[in-house]
């Protein structure tokens, strides 16, 4: 039978070489009632935009799948010997079977009976190994005499049809081709057909296949944009060392085309690259340097890790002449920036107890000189209490300086806080720099993600501590400061102490003043006072008008926030922006709170977003297993424990 392609009059129908209908799923039927049936169940399930139907058997079928890899094709629907054969040619489109139930088959049996006219008929039965079931008590049942014969390619159907015919049989059952040449050997045979439960049940399973594989494509083309548009050489090898892909960054660095290189090993044209302990060990590779014609590289690589095993190796590359040419930027952005603390601790917006406390606390310190070590999530407002200390200190009238240590790279952090002299390194400037520490004298400088700092950077602030003076990078005297110090993290120092990472006489030198503060969830009462804060700010901004209703303010209220004040901050301003409704309820806040679906603690329906609820949510996920759901809190087992018994949660146990 020749093929053909039947779809809505937008499309166009497969004649010789023209271009098969885009569709997101295709439909492959091998015989003209399945595929009236298919026709009828597609447009019942209103899919119709989307499915294009088409009519080829086994061989032909092939041909046609391989055709649909070039085309948009997400995801193939057909039924029996069509299915096996298309899956066996190693079509690179995922094939959804529609499946042949009991009552396909009970049926099948049934018209046996009626066709031979006995009542125990001899029933053949061809079928690839995707068609045989566990029939043989279902044909007992029905009264029937079966013997199945397998097919293992079409070139099969000839040879079993022989055997067959030495078998004394009555009817001969199988899918198109089969039931065609048994017809003309002079048997009677009968068309095995799936009903519309499994046609809908494939259609379903296809749409699901087709959303799976958009969501890899949006990936995909993150990934693609991002290593487009990277200044840095990106390229990708796979376990065995060859190039799968090689941004235009890369072509520039490497003076070679993407086609040439890839599918190469990479040694072909990188030489000396030593990738095997990142390979072999998933160990990362920093700043490892060679030596490209004229030009010198530095290389980053980081192990491609799939279910615990390397598939290969992502590679960032980069002209060591371009880093010094950065550096040099950000020296001169940091040099520029007015060392000025521009918020009070009347700015820290909030009336429940905790942050009283905490702005009581920082008042105390602010009456001190000591080093106050701030401790907080992300977006709790660590930088603005560090400017409120300063501003209420004796030091309000000197520099307020404030460096984020894990902004810098390490090899230009140290620089820029102990400053260098004239010659100390490679695209340092002529006379040298004084560095922040000198410039915070008689003020203070606050020093952001400190445990972001590396040991060289660590032991250098530590003699800072000791001795109140700094070294400039390639000198050999001392320079005295007058500067106080606050450092904050929102890491616990006292794990990466006990790990090594950070250094104990260091850690105890800047635990002198502590101050912890409350995650916003953790702030009774806030939530809604800030948001209210943040609306009439941003309405005065951008000159919006628009009335937020209180239940709207008591929804936000039930949600952790666990990007805090500053999440807080910014979705505030973009639903003043955004939104055009003059009246601002639960619906509409719904409507523009588009990550609120992205954040697994935030249900999508109804409140209960509360810590009880997430502690509840998380045991139900893990099954009642209180160390994975500990860790997903982001709370260990004591923590945990304490909790559920103040929420009255009791473990249910699922066996």
């Amino acid at each position: 039978m020749r093929d053909a392609t039947i779809a809505n009059s937008k499309r166009s129908c497969l004649h010789g070489k023209r271009r098969i209908p885009v569709s997101k799923i295709a439909f492959i039927s091998p015989d003209k009632h399945l595929f009236l049936q298919g026709q009828k169940i597609i447009r019942e399930m209103g899919i119709e935009d989307h499915v294009s139907l088409h009519l080829a058997r086994l061989g032909r079928a092939i041909r046609l799948a391989k055709q649909l890899e070039s085309q948009d094709v997400d995801v193939i629907v057909c039924r029996g010997g069509t299915a096996h054969v298309i899956i066996t040619s190693r079509v690179r489109i995922p094939v959804v079977e529609i499946a042949i139930t009991g009552q396909d088959l009970a049926q099948v049996f049934h018209e046996a009976k009626r066709i031979t006219g006995l009542e125990r008929p001899n029933v053949a039965m061809l079928a690839f190994d995707n068609m045989k079931y566990d029939i043989e008590a279902l044909s007992d049942i029905l009264g029937i005499d079966l013997a199945i014969y397998r097919l293992e390619t079409i070139e099969d159907i000839p040879a079993r049809i022989r055997e067959v015919e030495q078998q004394g049989t009555d009817i001969v059952v199988g899918g198109g081709r089969t039931v065609n040449m048994a017809h003309s050997h002079g048997f009677k045979t009968h068309l095995i057909r799936s009903g519309d439960f499994s046609m809908r049940a494939a259609f379903l399973e296809a749409e699901k296949i087709c959303q799976a594989r958009k969501i890899e494509k949006e990936q995909a083309y993150k990934f693609k944009a991002l290593a487009d548009h990277s200044m840095e050489g990106i390229i990708s090898i796979n376990r065995e060392e060859t190039v799968e892909v090689f941004n235009p960054a890369a072509q520039r660095l490497l003076n070679r085309s993407a086609l040439s290189v890839i599918g190469q090993k990479i040694g072909l044209f990188l030489q000396g690259l030593d990738i095997d302990d990142c390979l072999q060990n998933q160990q990362n590779i920093v700043g490892q340097t060679l030596q490209h014609g004229d030009a010198w590289l530095s290389v980053n690589a980081a192990p491609i890790i799939v279910d615990g095993h390397v598939t290969g190796a992502l590679l960032a590359i980069q002209d060591v002449t371009q880093i010094q040419e950065v550096e040099a930027k950000i020296r001169n952005s940091v040099v520029t920036r007015r060392f000025i603390a521009h918020y009070n601790l009347n700015d820290v917006t909030g009336n429940s107890e905790e942050i009283r406390e905490s702005r009581r606390i920082a008042r105390e310190f602010a009456q001190v000189d000591a080093t106050v070590l701030i401790f907080g999530e992300s977006g709790t407002g660590k930088e603005l209490f560090a400017q409120g200390i300063h501003n209420e200190s004796r030091r309000r009238l000197g520099p307020f300086v404030a460096v984020n240590c894990a902004a810098l790279p390490v090899s230009l952090l140290e620089s820029e806080l102990f400053g260098y002299v004239e010659g100390a390194f490679t695209g340092a400037t002529k006379k040298g720099k004084p560095g922040l520490f000198e410039m915070a004298h008689k003020g203070t400088i606050f020093l952001d993600e400190i445990s972001e700092m590396d040991k060289s950077g660590q032991n250098r602030l530590l003699r800072v501590l000791q001795d109140r003076q700094v070294m400039r990078l390639g000198d050999d005297k001392y320079i005295p400061v007058d500067v106080r110090i606050i450092t904050a993290t929102n890491k616990k120092l006292w794990d990466l102490m006990k790990s090594g990472d950070f250094r104990q006489d260091l850690y105890y030198r800047l635990k002198v003043l502590t101050l912890n503060l409350p995650p916003l969830r953790r702030r009774a009462g806030d939530i809604q006072g800030l948001a209210a804060y943040f609306a009439d700010k941003f309405k005065k901004q951008h000159q919006k008008r628009m009335e937020i209703q209180p239940e709207a303010y008591e929804y936000m209220a039930q949600y952790d926030w666990p990007g805090n004040v500053r999440e807080l901050m910014f979705f505030m301003e973009r639903l003043i922006i955004i939104a055009n409704e003059k009246t601002i309820g639960i619906a509409a806040l719904k409507k523009y709170w588009d990550d609120r679906e992205e954040d697994e603690s935030f249900p999508a329906d109804g409140p209960g977003f509360s810590e009880a609820a997430r502690i509840s949510e998380a045991l139900k996920h893990h099954k009642s297993n209180i160390s994975k759901a500990a860790q997903s809190l982001g709370m260990d087992r004591s923590t945990l424990y304490r909790k559920m018994r103040s929420f009255q949660i009791e473990i249910k146990k699922s066996y």
